[in-house]
């Protein structure tokens, strides 16, 4: 099962250079226009690679546009064997509406 991660807990995190996970649903025009930094993009294409690569015993935090569509993903990610997974509140749109100094752009 995942959990729901506040924007707030999730930049304490990256501030603190916790370990973790982040990957970005949108879709690849949106993600290349502005991404949390750190983040990479996840699609049916990248799944495979995810599912090989990232460390199940690291947190794992899915973000979409409203943090809506995450719910869905963390959900199956978390059924395939992630120990810690969260959908985050808000998604981008909120991350870049409250933290715009910290979005990385394209260029």
């Amino acid at each position: 099962m995942f959990r729901h991660l506040t924007i707030d807990t999730l930049t304490a995190w990256l501030d603190d250079e916790a370990p973790l996970t982040l990957v970005d649903i949108r879709d690849p025009a949106s993600f290349a226009a502005g991404r949390i930094p750190g983040s990479r993009h996840l699609d049916n294409d990248s799944v495979p690679a995810l599912l090989e690569a990232a460390p199940r015993e690291q947190p794992m935090v899915v973000v979409c546009y409203h943090g809506h569509s995450s719910q869905q993903a963390a959900a199956w990610l978390a059924g395939q064997g992630f120990a810690e997974v969260y959908s985050l509140d808000g998604g981008f749109t909120e991350w870049e509406y409250r933290l715009p100094e910290r979005v990385e752009r394209a260029g």
